[in-house]
């Protein structure tokens, strides 16, 4: 159930930002059972980390706080709409609901006369088609090697969890 309160609270912290070098102005926090258990905000540029997002930063926080990394029982609320890695980052970790203020269309507006030096820019519409490929239809080369050794590790590491 959507309440004002956490979303009120994803922006306010997306707003220190202005004060906080290195931050950029994305914030989310995480909520079960009525209480935050996770924020964060990007924090891309100080970690050195393209994928230091809010919604990511929020997600690893929560998981750390409840010990977990099955977050089935959890919303969250962000300051803007979640970015294709934010999105599978939520549903990885179980995110039951997404909640978010400003939309891609409308954040993009509000930043599209930042210099590339103000702000690294990713293509969304590009973001959300690629991870929607197979890796042999995405635009990104690859090519497969070592596929024997690595299946090894896996099913050693499978029969001794099994």
């Amino acid at each position: 159930m959507f309440e004002e309160q956490f979303l009120r609270r994803a922006i306010e912290l997306s707003a220190t930002a202005l004060e906080t070098p290195e931050t950029e102005p994305f914030a989310a926090v995480v909520v079960r059972n009525g209480q935050i258990v996770g924020q964060g905000i990007n924090r891309s540029l100080e970690k050195r980390d393209p994928t230091s997002h809010g919604e990511t930063e929020a997600i690893r926080d929560a998981c750390r706080h409840l010990d977990t990394v099955d977050l089935h029982e959890c919303d969250l609320y962000s300051s803007c709409e979640p970015c294709a890695l934010c999105v599978a980052a939520m549903q990885i970790s179980g995110i039951r609901r997404l909640y978010y203020a400003a939309g891609l269309a409308e954040s993009n507006a509000a930043l599209q006369h930042l210099p590339l030096s103000a702000r690294f820019t990713v293509d969304v519409d590009t973001l959300r088609e690629q991870c929607g490929k197979t890796v042999e239809e995405r635009a990104m080369p690859a090519r497969q090697a070592l596929s024997e050794d690595a299946m090894k590790v896996l099913f050693a590491w499978a029969k001794q969890h099994a």
